[in-house]
Parts: structure tokens; C-alpha cells; sequence
């Protein structure tokens, strides 16, 4: 899933007034090392809750101390020294407390910007629109239920015009250990290297993201021993498995042609709305498959042919009426019943509708400054201040998105 832009709508009934209520979790800032810190930190993430409109530095700092503030509140996100990886790992691990998550969800968002300064903006490519805009690009990780959903950890995609310009690099403070990486591999750290370091248990990752190699996106998640779920788009070369469905061609093909190809392999799925607006029916389709992915050590140093062909399950999903599917998905997690498979897919719509209710509301768009810690320390402390909204939030914001159910029925052939 791609979150497209826009305008943020009516602010959730109730923000502000958390902004009040809220009682800090210690934790959260305890890696903090000084007592102003930890306490700027909390008043941070209480001027996100409180300010109307676009959550700046200045409009933040009106909030929790006027005018006269707005110099340390700037200080504090961009110059300060404070980490911003270990209030990360400890709003991770609240998180799991509070949304009790069935999987983690990657996606990304593209931040369009006027201007060329922030950190990180450059031209950047929208497939559902086929357009390109002037923007930032991020990867977020997210926490999911069929209840609520919470990021814990980001990536800010930097180009070759960013990290080999010294220049730029200097201005924006970017790390020396900072380097060119694949959308792959953003999609990869932002949840796997998190969870490492901060001992999270593990959950199947579901990936919504465009342009994704599917080899390389699922050879980097097995490598790590996670349970994948990708969404692909029609055009990716697949074969099926002769070892469990036979008399079939093992000539590669794409995705779309495939499953719209086996009509005899579609099933019928009956879904309900969370509020109970009824009963809905959709159709799957299920297929084992093989994925070409890059063998170990393929590269450089083990030859560019180097492949081998992983078992997946490709999973045409019909949301609607219509000669193609909606949506295409590939999991290595062919043991899983189909119903719980496509739960989990429709966690996509519980980020999809909680960045635009939520987090558009507590500023993960609005860093305008031109440092890159700056940046993370920023959109960090939003998404401390989107936990706090999300969790009050079970009770004001019912999910509204269709849940699948536990009914997969044959068609008639």
C-alpha cells in the first residue's frame, strides 16, 4: 500500500483533550538521559495532541509554552543528542501490549514538499498514479489488529543525490554509516532489524508497497526466517508447482495471466462488516507456485544467474465484481488456512484507514527542517503521540473496513 497524499480531514473527536489526559507511560522516554529531556519529550508529543492544523515546530511549541519556547523545541528535535532507536523499541513494545497485533504491516509514503531542502526530498515515482512528484519517501512498520494498528519504526529513503553529494550530506547532519539502499532492503530493515534489536517476537510481516522485486523482497525475509505475505503486481514471472499441481507447464508466467487462467482453483469468500452491516461475498483464488529469488551469496561474488526457486502460495483476491482480481498476494506461508491468510491481508485497510484518521493528525507529514535526525526524532515522537490517540481511539473510532469471516466455499465449476 502506497498512502497517497492529502488533506487531512476533521482532527478525531477527542485529540486535544488527550493531550490533557494522557499519563505517560516511563518507559516510553526512559532511555532519556537527562530529566529536561524526558520531560520535553512528553511535552512534545502533548503539543502534537493539542495543535490544530500542521503539526511545525512553532505551532508546537505555542502549544506547550508560547513564543519563548519555540527556540528549545527547535534545539530539541534537530541539535539535541538524544537517541531516537530506544523510544522506538520501547513504543514497540507497548504497542504489542496494546494492539495485541496478528502481524506487522510495511508500507510506504511519499511526503510531497514545494521546495527542495528537506532531507531527503527528490523526484519520486507514484505507480497508482503514474506520475512523479517532488517529495519525500518513507517505509514505516506498523503494529496491526483488526482493532487498531501503530507504527513503530521508519526509514527515510535516501537517493544518490542526497548521499554522494558531501555538501548536502553535511547540511542535512547525514551519518557517515548512512548509504544507497534498495526499496527492498528498506522494506526488509524497517521491520526485521527493528525487531532484532529490540526482542520483539515475531509476526508474519505483510508488505504493501509498490514496485517491490518480489525475489529479492521475499529472498531478504527468508534469509531472516520471517513469515512473508507480499502483495506483487500482475507482472511478476511466476511457474507453477508441478509437485502439487500436476500437468501443468513449468514455463514462467505472469502472475495475472495465471491466476485469471485457472478459473477451477477460485473459491467463494463470505466476509462481515466490524460494525455488523451485513454479510459480503468476494471470490479467491489460491495456487501453489515457485518465485525465482536470488540464491545466498548471489551478487558480485556468486554470479548474476545465481537463483534458485522458492514454494509460495499466490492468492488472487476478488474485492469486487470484475474479470481481475483486486489484489495479488505471495506468502511463503503455504500451512496457514486461506481465511487466515486473507485476515491478515485486510490489515492492510486497518493502516490505511488509522494513517489517515490518526496519523495525519499527529504530524508524521508535517517536518519541515532540513535535518535528518531532526526528521526521525520527529516523526518518532508522532507516532508516540498516534499510540496515545489509537488507544483511546478502540472506543471513538470503530474499524469500519470489511473483515473476513470463516467461510471459503468451492464455485461451481
Amino acid at each position: 500500500m502506497e498512502v497517497r497524499s492529502a488533506q487531512p480531514g476533521p482532527v478525531p473527536s477527542g485529540t486535544a483533550a488527550l493531550a490533557d489526559r494522557w499519563d505517560v507511560e516511563p518507559e516510553l522516554f526512559a532511555s532519556l538521559a537527562r530529566n529536561d529531556q524526558r520531560r520535553m519529550a512528553e511535552q512534545y508529543v502533548r503539543g502534537l495532541l493539542a495543535a490544530e492544523g500542521r503539526k511545525t515546530l512553532r505551532n508546537v511549541a505555542e502549544q506547550i509554552g508560547g513564543k519563548a519556547l519555540q527556540q528549545s523545541v527547535h534545539h530539541f528535535i534537530t541539535a539535541s543528542s538524544w537517541n531516537w532507536a530506544p523510544v522506538r523499541g520501547a513504543l514497540a513494545r507497548l504497542a504489542d501490549e496494546v494492539v495485541r497485533p496478528q502481524a506487522w504491516v510495511v508500507n510506504s509514503t511519499v511526503i510531497p514538499k514545494a521546495g527542495i531542502h528537506s532531507v531527503g526530498v527528490d523526484q519520486q515515482f507514484l505507480p497508482h498514479l503514474g506520475q512523479t512528484v517532488n517529495g519525500q519517501r518513507a517505509f514505516s512498520a506498523w503494529s496491526a489488529s483488526e482493532r487498531i494498528s501503530v507504527p513503530f519504526n521508519w526509514s527515510l529513503v535516501l537517493s544518490r543525490n542526497w548521499l554522494e553529494d558531501p555538501a548536502r550530506r553535511s547540511r542535512a547532519h547525514i551519518p557517515d554509516a548512512s548509504r544507497v539502499a534498495s526499496l527492498e532492503e528498506h522494506a526488509g530493515s524497517v521491520a526485521l532489524e527493528a525487531a532484532e534489536a529490540w526482542g520483539l517476537r515475531r509476526r508474519p510481516v505483510v508488505v504493501d508497497v509498490e514496485g517491490l522485486d518480489a525475489g529479492a523482497t521475499v529472498g531478504r525475509f527468508a534469509r531472516a526466517g520471517a513469515s512473508l505475505i507480499l502483495r506483487v503486481d500482475g507482472a511478476t514471472p511466476l511457474r507453477v508447482d508441478g509437485s502439487l499441481l500436476q500437468g501443468y507447464s513449468d514455463k514462467e508466467v505472469p502472475a495475472l495471466s495465471l491466476i485469471s487462467s485457472m478459473k477451477r482453483m477460485r473459491r467463494q469468500v463470505e466476509w462481515s462488516d466490524v460494525s455488523g452491516n451485513g454479510m459480503h461475498f468476494g471470490v479467491v483464488s489460491a495456487i501453489p507456485v515457485l518465485l525465482a529469488c536470488p540464491a545466498p551469496g548471489s551478487g558480485p561474488g556468486g554470479g548474476p544467474s545465481a537463483v534458485h526457486h522458492r514454494p509460495m502460495l499466490l492468492i488472487g483476491d476478488w474485492r469486487s465484481s470484475g474479470r481481475w482480481p483486486s489484489r495479488l498476494w505471495l506468502t511463503d506461508s503455504r500451512r496457514l488456512p486461506l481465511i487466515t491468510l486473507l485476515r491478515l491481508t485486510r490489515l492492510t485497510d486497518v493502516v490505511e484507514r488509522d494513517f489517515a484518521e490518526i496519523s495525519e493528525h499527529t504530524g508524521v507529514r508535517d517536518f519541515a527542517g532540513r535535518s535528518f535526525q531532526g526528521w526521525h526524532r520527529h516523526i518518532t515522537l508522532a507516532s508516540v503521540a498516534h499510540l496515545v490517540a489509537a488507544r483511546a481511539g478502540t472506543r471513538c473510532f470503530p474499524a469500519r473496513r470489511r473483515r473476513v469471516t470463516g467461510s471459503v466455499t468451492p464455485l461451481c465449476a
